[in-house]
């Protein structure tokens, strides 16, 4: 008979917290590069703090913390902190500064409303900058009654804007920008939200709300995991009869060349996504932190933006005026 070596209960202990170390390790790794697939977070909790707003906010999964920005939709600014993209906001709407950070107010507390329940997170890690120390990551959130940002378009809280992505099971992100176009036009016709300030509709909510998209989770999603990269399935409504609108940020296809940007010819305070991503050099997230830096003195400015080194500067000055 062969006798076998006894594996102490504390080499054990030591063995699998090494190992949990080493995943914590490697997830953490993806999540700073941005993982191609889809992170899901259930079971997550608002959390209540003065920066958040109507398309960000801190939420709490297990014991980790984050800050959460929503995907291709932006609601105004409730504050003064950023003049430059406030005037823009309240431009979009046909209405005042003032008016617009009133907007920005009643989407802060629409989002906190509606996630009062415990939601699902769906995100990929990719970094949405911000004025915190906490990193912030781009999110499709879906409440109990579907995808928080199609909500707040459809009550006239937050317009058809911002960074994209296709949300899970879609090769594109067209469809899902055209149905947001539909609802925004569906609140704008009914004069609710923003577009009903000037009538005294701000707080009127949709009186027919579409079924707004909704994500279904693999059931072997890990409960609380906060960074386990799990295959998501996303449940779109019909494609909406109404065509998006003309000079919308539809997504390029990736099978046509990029446009050229003659030199000198780009404004680094009132370029678009779209705009800034001809410049060689500048992706889609490059053009995100740009945006978010707003306002510069002058184009001499992009080196204070996270990313544009030396050498990146200039490669990419020559483009802007």
């Amino acid at each position: 008979m062969i006798s076998r070596p006894l594996i102490s209960p504390r080499f054990t202990r030591i063995t699998l917290v090494a190992v949990v170390v080493v995943w914590a390790a490697v997830v953490n790794l993806g999540a700073r590069d941005g993982s191609k697939d889809w992170v899901i977070l259930e079971n997550c909790h608002f959390i209540v703090n003065p920066a958040n707003d109507g398309d960000s906010f801190h939420a709490s999964v297990g014991s980790k913390e984050y800050i959460f920005r929503l995907y291709l939709v932006d609601a105004p600014e409730t504050d003064e902190l950023n003049p430059a993209r406030l005037v823009e906001q309240a431009k979009y709407f046909a209405i005042t500064v003032p008016q617009a950070i009133e907007v920005g107010q009643a989407a802060k507390e629409f989002t906190r409303e509606k996630l009062s329940e415990p939601f699902t997170v769906f995100t990929r890690m990719s970094d949405a900058m911000g004025r915190s120390k906490l990193e912030r990551f781009y999110a499709f959130v879906q409440t109990k009654d579907g995808d928080l940002g199609e909500q707040l378009v459809r009550n006239g809280l937050a317009r058809n804007y911002g960074f994209k992505a296709a949300p899970p099971g879609l090769k594109s992100s067209q469809q899902e920008v055209e149905k947001l176009q539909q609802l925004e036009d569906e609140a704008r016709q009914e004069k609710i939200g923003g577009w009903g300030v000037n009538a005294g509709r701000l707080n009127v909510r949709a009186q027919k709300p579409a079924p707004f998209g909704v994500f279904i989770a693999e059931k072997k999603t890990r409960p609380h995991a906060t960074s386990t990269p799990s295959p998501g399935i996303f449940s779109p409504t019909p494609k909406p009869r109404v065509p998006i609108a003309p000079g919308d940020r539809g997504e390029p296809s990736k099978s046509h060349p990029k446009e050229k940007t003659p030199l000198g010819k780009i404004d680094v305070n009132t370029a678009t996504e779209k705009e800034l991503t001809t410049v060689p050099g500048i992706g889609h997230v490059m053009a995100a932190r740009i945006i978010a830096a707003r306002p510069f003195r002058s184009a001499d400015d992009l080196k204070r933006v996270s990313g544009i080194g030396d050498k990146k500067y200039a490669k990419i000055r020559p483009y802007f005026n």
